[in-house]
């Protein structure tokens, strides 16, 4: 392997397959990679290097979005001509989602800045995995900025803040996860000002089921919350927030907020790889996934484990390691990309909440009692702190996960809705079932060597297709 190179397979089959596994690897063209977005590198794993989309934290000022995409060595964002990673199929099969839902539920995604390809990325998506349209034009989509206007809408982000992949991480999980259900975009003006708190009313205002923010800032010593607090308190309205990308207590900055409110539900991140066990998949902790004790939001009365003075994050999780992320399209970086972070977590549960018929569950207390209706988390660690239950996955609640990930089809049953099925066959190779088991083997992606299952027509490729041949060196976190 030629380690100078940089690039990634071309040429894979529509049909979730590799045309030919053996074929060159073709290099990038650097022009249009230098229009690309260029990511903060944050990790390497092996020949997996991956990055933030958004800029970096400013202390005391704005908020940051928590998607990480795969890069380049020299950070950009990599993007194929097919989609890598997990697709709406594996997702459905992996957390039992139903095949049918009741009624068409609005899932508000919050997000900062325009995306004026938002309509046309979001239709690639869907229509790649065979999922229904939607548009601004069948009523199913709606953007609007955060006063709720359809116009005027936001300027695009600044370079090196890519809000676009953040957006499209969002509605693309919306998507995978809701296929009937509607999406509402709102466009902060930025991510400095109050925008983004402003946003949360404008949703529920706009008939949001519920509400979906993948982004967040430390909280500061002896800082008030108090004002802001307002914004994320919607009775009926459940409200889910990202708990962060940088392990407990943001690497010593300070609990992510708003995942520290005591009106939001918050969402961890996993692992989520292909096993031969009952479920079809095991979860561990992400490595880098939040956690946090708030330094100023009351306890709540459902937490009695977790060692806090204040609130602990999270409640709850599902897949957020960019190593085992999601696919997702967007043009202004190229195409098909492989996204993971707890931006990811944070929509797909939302989206199963509005499923499943449970968006007016506010509190994470609901997700307690209903703890047998999830999937147990119970190893993995996302660092070190001073109590083991606040960084490290273990049976019951933890900090990295929460009281576990959704097994959608229980939750159904909590509110007596009529979903039936539990999602899509896997198929094997981290691919998608598209009618049957298709001949021969795939590599399932992961790097272990192993084969699994079939190439089925119309699934995701999983990681094995995606090849990034780039200078893997002892890069540290820069931030």
């Amino acid at each position: 392997m030629n380690s100078a190179s940089l690039g990634f397979a071309l040429g894979l089959a529509a049909s979730g397959c590799l045309a030919d596994p053996g074929a060159d690897v073709v290099s990038e063209d650097r022009q249009a990679l230098g229009a690309r977005a260029q990511l903060t590198l944050d990790r390497v794993e092996g020949e997996l290097i991956t990055g933030s989309v958004c800029a970096p934290q400013v202390a005391g000022g704005g908020r940051r979005c928590f998607a990480h995409a795969h890069a380049t060595a020299d950070g950009f964002v990599l993007a194929g001509a097919a989609p890598q990673g997990w697709g709406p199929a594996d997702l459905q099969n992996a957390y039992k989602i139903p095949t049918t839902i009741q009624g068409s539920p609005t899932v508000a995604i919050v997000d900062a800045y325009g995306y004026p390809q938002l309509e046309a990325d979001l239709a690639q998506y869907r229509t790649t995995f065979g999922l229904p349209a939607c548009t601004t034009a069948n009523g199913c989509l709606k953007v609007v900025n955060q006063t709720g206007a359809a116009t005027p809408l936001p300027p695009a982000p600044p370079a090196g803040d890519d809000w676009t992949l953040e957006t499209a991480l969002d509605i693309d999980m919306v998507s995978a996860a809701c296929p009937s259900c509607k999406i509402l975009v709102i466009q902060a003006q930025d991510s400095a000002g109050d925008g983004l708190e402003v946003a949360q009313n404008t949703a529920a205002a706009m008939g949001a089921a519920v509400i979906s923010n993948s982004w967040g800032g430390p909280e500061q010593a002896g800082q008030s919350l108090a004002a802001e607090e307002v914004y994320f308190n919607h009775p009926n309205v459940a409200v889910f927030v990202s708990a962060g990308d940088d392990g407990y207590n943001d690497a010593g900055q300070g609990p992510d907020y708003p995942g520290t409110s005591a009106y939001v539900i918050a969402v961890g991140g996993t692992k989520l790889v292909k096993a031969t066990n009952a479920r079809g998949w095991t979860e561990t902790a992400w490595t880098s996934g939040g956690s946090a004790c708030s330094l100023s939001i009351a306890k709540p009365s459902y937490q009695t484990t977790s060692g806090c003075q204040f609130k602990a994050t999270t409640d709850i999780a599902a897949v957020g390691d960019p190593a085992t992320g999601v696919a997702v399209y967007n043009s202004r970086n190229g195409g098909w990309t492989v996204v993971g972070g707890t931006s990811a977590s944070s929509p797909l549960v939302a989206s199963i909440f509005a499923a499943t018929g449970n968006g007016t569950h506010t509190s994470g207390s609901f997700v307690k009692d209903n703890a047998a209706k999830l999937f147990d988390v119970t190893s993995g660690t996302n660092g070190t702190c001073g109590q083991a239950i606040l960084c490290t996955a273990g049976t019951g609640w933890d900090g990295p996960t929460g009281y576990g990930t959704p097994n959608a089809t229980l939750l159904v049953a909590t509110n007596g809705n009529t979903g039936t099925g539990s999602g899509s066959d896997p198929g094997g190779g981290g691919g998608v079932d598209g009618g049957g088991n298709g001949a021969g083997g795939v590599d399932d992606g992961f790097g272990d060597g192993t084969v699994e299952g079939g190439c089925n027509a119309g699934g995701s490729t999983g990681f094995g297709s995606l090849v990034l041949i780039g200078l893997v060196g002892s890069r540290r976190r820069r931030r």
